[in-house]
């Protein structure tokens, strides 16, 4: 466990978000191990598979013999995370719906419900991350321990007042020995690989579900060079990402990549290899976790996506929000990802990458 819950977690009232799988409900029975009065929440968001997913919750939540509430979260869910990941695919973005899922919906929406309907003291989550400090001091999110699992990137637009009021049990804890703990709680899980799937998509791809939901709105428009030629037709631009090379149809001595859309134009405009590497980068906008920025300029580490390894970069304070200079110059940098900033294993802070 935590440091910080070490000595504090006996006889507190936990609630913890359980989808069923390995991560939550092993949070949920060291937290009950640690003597917490723990409780199980499940958010219903019509997910695909939602009849499937809630009996698997409440298959562990009977062997935990804990009580178990659904929260139905369908209506913000759809209009918070779904909307907007269908507007940024139409915007020429690449939106990540997981970092504002966990700001408005699980840490936010669901929080608010665990702590007003259930009288919870905090909320816990099977993420891969830990939080240091408390009180004036404020609170640092840090890093989980397996750099295979951590998942700090997906928290980077939480607030004081959130960290406040998380637990996050698995941070000190590598995915291996996680399923070593739910064999010795009785917890029967089978290791399966990670799954890097959105949730709502389940099977679908990107462009099966925007068809599905939001009909009629890409539309047909020509691909063009950097230079202005003219190549061929797109389908539309939601079909589109930043870097990508297949699909393109543009047969040649080196391949194409989609190097920029222009949704003003609804144009797909392509590149070489070497036009999708570059040094600096404007965010409008900029969160830090602390409440306030570092003194600028600041060097740290930077990373624009989250399998993206990290890179150092000069942070500068602009007219609005900041300019970032990469150490090296970085492939790929895709508008409606979030860049997120570290210290070390802190994150300091982050702002969604424009286009």
């Amino acid at each position: 466990m935590a440091e910080r819950f070490a000595t504090t977690i006996h006889q507190k009232k936990i609630v913890v978000a359980m989808s069923g799988g390995v991560d939550s409900s092993v949070a949920a029975a060291l937290l009950q191990q640690q003597g917490a009065r723990v409780q199980g929440v499940f958010m219903a968001l019509a997910q695909p598979d939602l009849a499937e997913q809630l009996h698997r919750v409440r298959a562990v939540a009977d062997f935990l013999k804990i009580p178990l509430t659904v929260v139905d979260l369908a209506e913000p869910f759809q209009r918070e995370v779904v909307d907007y990941f269908c507007a940024g695919y139409f915007a020429g973005k690449t939106p990540n719906p997981c970092v504002v899922c966990n700001r408005t919906i699980k840490c936010g929406l669901l929080l608010a419900r665990a702590r007003e309907g259930l009288g919870a003291d905090l909320l816990a989550t099977g993420h891969y991350v830990r939080i240091s400090g408390e009180g004036e001091a404020g609170y640092r999110l840090l890093k989980g321990i397996d750099p295979k699992k951590d998942q700090s990137y997906f928290l980077a637009l939480l607030r004081q007042e959130q960290l406040a009021r998380l637990c996050f049990p698995l941070g000190d804890f590598r995915k291996e020995e996680v399923y070593e703990l739910a064999a010795g709680f009785g917890l029967a899980f089978r290791e399966t690989p990670e799954s890097q799937d959105i949730c709502f998509l389940k099977h679908q791809s990107v462009a099966e579900f925007l068809a599905a939901h939001s009909p009629g709105q890409g539309r047909p428009g020509l691909m063009l060079t950097l230079q202005g030629k003219e190549l061929g037709q797109h389908a539309g631009i939601h079909h589109y990402t930043i870097g990508q090379r297949r699909g393109l149809g543009l047969p040649d001595a080196t391949p194409w990549y989609v190097a920029t859309l222009d949704p003003e134009r609804n144009l797909v405009v392509v590149g070489k290899d070497a036009d999708l590497w570059q040094r600096e980068m404007v965010l409008p906008v900029v969160h830090w976790l602390s409440g306030h920025p570092p003194p600028l300029p600041h060097v740290c580490a930077v990373k624009i996506r989250s399998r993206h390894p990290a890179c150092q970069a000069e942070i500068v304070g602009f007219d609005t929000g900041v300019r970032l200079t990469f150490a090296e110059p970085q492939r790929a940098v895709t508008p409606g990802q979030f860049a997120v900033f570290y210290e070390g294993e802190e994150v300091l802070g982050c702002g969604e990458i424009a286009r």
